[in-house]
């Protein structure tokens, strides 16, 4: 079973270096990286040309201007020829053993997407501290993963992102929660109680810090849509605004789901779902 590792960059060449030993180091060996740079204003796509010369497993394109994540991460999509794919910030890297771990979960027929633990880094890619927030999730139409229960390494099935819209090209940011909302869709998703994702915290991150308030605004907007795409009208007794108005009002939609009680009765249908599996 082959899988893309898709990769869409902007300035993050300098980088790329430790992304790509993580890659070449891995124990699985079927696959291919499709990089797609999207109108880098600095030497991003020379580094990486020289970073992959000579091996004919990366292919590099470029977007003749700049088109912002949706659209990049789209464009991945559109050369991938993996039966499964997966998403690889050219800042961060994956452990030897992430596409292996990840690959036999597809031994399981009805899974149609894996995701597993991370391991929060700094600049320099030294690992720090786990992120704590990533769990098992029951999977349901009121899931919406806010707050964030999971992130990296997400991988999942080409076929299944082929039946959904695909990647909305017009986001700038919360591209990726998007996804999963839409894939979550589509069938089973397999917790790997394990690292294998190192994420890079740095100033030029586009999803970190400065970006925050943005980021906020467009994770709200792709959770609104996913209310509508589901048809949920209500939701805890309230009601779901027909057109978008601000963040605000969308999150507090889903503050009962911090609940303790909320939360407990999730565990609690967790493990009877899995006493009877």
């Amino acid at each position: 079973m082959k899988i893309s590792i898709l990769i869409a960059n902007y300035n993050n060449g300098k980088y790329f270096k430790d992304c790509y030993l993580s890659l070449i180091n891995q124990t699985y060996n079927n696959w291919e990286v499709i990089i797609v740079d999207d109108a880098s204003t600095d030497n991003s796509v020379e580094l990486i040309k020289e970073i992959i010369n000579g091996d004919d497993r990366f292919l590099l394109y470029e977007n003749p201007e700049n088109k912002g994540c949706g659209y990049t991460k789209g464009k991945c999509m559109d050369y991938a020829t993996g039966e499964i794919c997966a998403y690889l910030d050219p800042d961060d890297a994956l452990y030897p053993a992430a596409l292996e771990e990840s690959i036999k979960q597809y031994e399981n027929a009805d899974i149609v997407a894996t995701y597993s633990k991370m391991m929060m880094c700094d600049e320099k890619l030294v690992p720090q501290k786990v992120f704590a927030n990533t769990k098992q999730i029951y999977n349901n139409p009121y899931f919406f993963n806010c707050p964030i229960q999971f992130a990296h390494f997400f991988t999942f099935k080409k076929e299944a992102y082929l039946r959904t819209s695909g990647i909305n090209p017009n986001l700038k940011s919360a591209v990726d929660q998007d996804l999963y909302l839409k894939i979550l869709e589509l069938g089973n998703i397999k917790f790997i109680n394990d690292v294998l994702y190192k994420y890079r915290l740095h100033s030029d991150g586009i999803s970190q810090e400065s970006s925050k308030q943005s980021a906020k605004d467009s994770f709200a907007k792709v959770i609104h849509e996913t209310m509508r795409r589901r048809g949920i009208k209500i939701i805890n007794n309230q009601k779901v605004p027909e057109v978008y108005g601000n963040s605000e009002e969308i999150f507090m939609l889903l503050n009962y789901q911090v609940s303790f009680l909320y939360r407990l009765k999730t565990k609690m249908k967790l493990l009877l779902k899995h006493s009877t599996v």
